[in-house]
């Protein structure tokens, strides 16, 4: 049955946002909506006009018989700074001080509207990256790993402390803590990750790096290939990080106990991000 212009429109828009990066050939929607490749083709540029304008993302055209076109999520710059600055005022809330100088952020990592900002912020900053999977370790940057991987449309993998019978074989190594010094356990499912895979590592928070180290060392064993490292935020720190190409929404830079204050800036996001949306 013959569908409607308006209707294919929104279906059609609704099926590339719910396949970010997954190339799709017009013959596909000619045939799902009975439709000439000509309109089909109309359409299309009328749905990437308005992805663009919006600041939803790009839509990639790939010719050839094989070719069709792919939805890449991206950012414009304003929306950036609008998202960063949301998410500085609800780190940045006094309320979350906890004993020892370290920060609450559970109900943060759990809000499922704050991590659509940074699944977003992250999609766009590695919109052009070849990326097959999205890593963290356990567990509280798994709520970060889900939202990035949605946009980018790949599964996730999560290291654990330690191994669990439902892993089945796994990968193991010893790594040191950068700001405790501390040697610590990483654990990898051998069927997580493929040989060759190309990974983007994400994490909640970062002092010295140790985790982010931890992890790269983790998929030298699975003979990967780091693609990126994101992370939500990241603490000034006196010593050199034991990680340097990463990107961060985020940058703690005091905590004052005394005064109940916590001082929250940008990361390096607008510093090492370049593929902004017109």
């Amino acid at each position: 049955m013959k569908v409607k212009r308006s209707e294919r429109l929104i279906d059609m828009t609704h099926y590339l946002t719910e396949h970010p990066r997954e190339l799709v050939s017009l013959t596909f929607f000619a045939d799902r909506y009975s439709s000439a490749k000509s309109s089909i083709s109309e359409d299309l540029v009328i749905v990437k006009e308005t992805f663009e304008a919006r600041g939803i993302g790009s839509l990639q055209t790939v010719p050839g018989a094989a070719g069709g076109v792919r939805f890449v999520p991206g950012i414009r710059r304003d929306q950036a700074e609008k998202a960063i600055s949301i998410l500085a005022s609800n780190v940045s809330a006094s309320d979350r001080l906890l004993p020892g100088g370290y920060l609450f952020m559970t109900d943060i990592l759990g809000d499922i509207h704050l991590m659509n900002h940074v699944g977003k912020l992250f999609a766009g900053a590695f919109a052009n990256e070849k990326i097959d999977l999205v890593m963290t370790v356990a567990t509280k940057g798994i709520g970060i790993a889900h939202a990035v991987a949605r946009y980018l449309g790949v599964p996730v993998v999560v290291a654990r402390r330690d191994s669990k019978v439902t892993e089945g074989s796994t990968v193991s190594i010893n790594y040191v803590s950068g700001s405790s010094k501390r040697i610590q356990t990483m654990v990898l499912s051998k069927r997580s990750v493929k040989q060759g895979a190309r990974v983007l590592i994400v994490d909640d928070f970062m002092k010295a790096g140790g985790t982010a180290a931890g992890m790269k060392n983790l998929l030298e064993e699975f003979s990967a290939t780091v693609a990126g490292i994101g992370i939500f935020v990241e603490s000034e720190h006196n010593e050199e990080k034991l990680v340097d190409d990463y990107i961060s929404l985020l940058r703690l830079t005091e905590v004052d106990e005394k005064g109940k204050s916590i001082k929250i800036e940008p990361g390096n996001y607008f510093d090492r991000v370049q593929s902004f949306l017109k």
